[in-house]
């Protein structure tokens, strides 16, 4: 495991992208937004510059490295106000199932797009009856010589519009030798866009963003064997091995957005003056934002070591490190996103300072991709070994 202070490469790494972060900035973001677009500009941009990638192959166009290093390039366009969101789906949780559990054709047919930037793809597992419950999933998945038939439901899904292709989370029917009722396993599944059978619809939301929510339809899809990635038996390996660096990823976008929210106070802070003194003076004022500060900096202390125990393949040390990273980032991100709100007080809430929007943005990281109870129950059950409620 790599030590807690970064090394000279992340240190160049971040100054990188934090000058590409600054030629876009909040105001791209928020136009992109309110026009209905999406960021493409910055997304090739970032793609070009091999950051999209920077955690794939190398053999197939990546940059060799880890999620350490796409989790600091998400961070720092975060805190330059213009993160990327698919950068959690497509290179993070796809791109890194693909690469470790996909077949060679798989591999050379996806990861050179998703590494360049030029192709996407989503990732669809949470459905409107299972919430947090995975052993709820319905959405199956059945043989029909040598196809695969998926039919379900998904909700919540981001970008299935711009998406090639997504990621489903279904479950194979599995005989009982003993004549009991099939087991149902979990199995991934590469859905192209335009399949026959595959449905979606736009989820209205409250969150003003770039990347659209959708609401999935699988009507008797009928797939190749070829779209299955990996091992039949090796489902829950291969599905953690995707959800642990979205949690990685999710502590890093919610770090960024935590910092970006702190700067403009800061900024603010050192220069508004009411009485003698710039209102940063006041320690009613300078210590909750410090607060804020250190939280901000404990919670990426955190994500750095989930990223540094997955990228050296410990996966159950993983597991519990990326938990309480994107628990920690996303209280850190809510507490640093209010206070700035609190300290600019009426100027908080204007579009002129871009930071009222954040309050609704800031509890994504609360609730997605999973919802701070239940990783407080990963922790009180798996670490603490604590009896199960459920």
């Amino acid at each position: 495991m790599s030590s807690t202070i970064e090394s000279a490469e992340h240190k160049a790494l971040r100054t990188a992208v934090a000058a590409l972060g600054q030629r876009y900035g909040r105001e791209y973001l928020a136009r992109v937004a309110r026009e209905g677009g999406h960021p493409d500009e910055l997304w090739a941009d970032a793609a070009k510059l091999g950051y999209l990638g920077v955690n794939l192959p190398e053999e197939y166009g990546g940059g060799g490295g880890g999620i350490a290093e796409l989790a600091i390039v998400l961070e720092e366009l975060g805190a330059a106000g213009c993160p990327l969101l698919m950068m959690v789906v497509s290179p993070a949780i796809c791109g890194t199932v693909i690469a470790r559990f996909g077949t060679d054709e798989q591999k050379r047919t996806w990861l050179p797009g998703l590494a360049d930037g030029s192709r996407t793809m989503a990732f669809g597992i949470t459905e409107p009856d299972a919430g947090s419950n995975s052993h709820r999933i319905t959405t199956t998945a059945r043989r029909d010589g040598d196809d695969w038939i998926l039919t379900g439901r998904k909700v919540f899904i981001s970008g299935v519009d711009i998406a090639d292709a997504t990621l489903i989370v279904g479950r194979t029917e599995t005989p009982s030798s003993s004549g009991a009722a099939p087991a149902l396993k979990p199995c991934l599944f590469i859905v192209p866009r335009d399949t026959p059978g595959f449905g979606r619809s736009v989820i209205d939301m409250e969150l003003q963003a770039a990347e659209k929510q959708f609401e999935l339809t699988l009507d008797e899809v009928r797939l190749p064997s070829s779209a299955l990635v990996g091992d039949e038996d090796a489902g829950l390996l291969q599905l953690f091995a995707g959800l642990n660096p979205e949690r990685i990823m999710t502590a890093a976008f919610a770090i960024g957005m935590g910092r970006y929210a702190l700067a403009r106070a800061v900024e603010y802070a050192k220069t508004r003056q009411v009485w003698k003194e710039p209102i940063g003076a006041h320690q009613a004022v300078a210590h909750p934002l410090a607060q804020a500060h250190i939280e901000l900096e404990l919670a990426r202390l955190m994500t750095q070591k989930a990223a540094a125990l997955y990228d050296a393949g410990d996966d159950m040390g993983a597991g519990e490190a990326a938990n309480m990273a994107k628990y920690a980032a996303g209280e850190a991100c809510v507490r640093a996103v209010d206070q700035s709100v609190h300290t600019l007080g009426g100027n908080g809430l204007t579009r002129e300072y871009g930071l009222g929007s954040l309050i609704t943005a800031s509890r994504v990281a609360r609730i997605a991709p999973v919802s701070r109870e239940m990783i407080l129950n990963f922790v009180s059950h798996q670490t603490l070994g604590l009896p199960k409620s459920y």
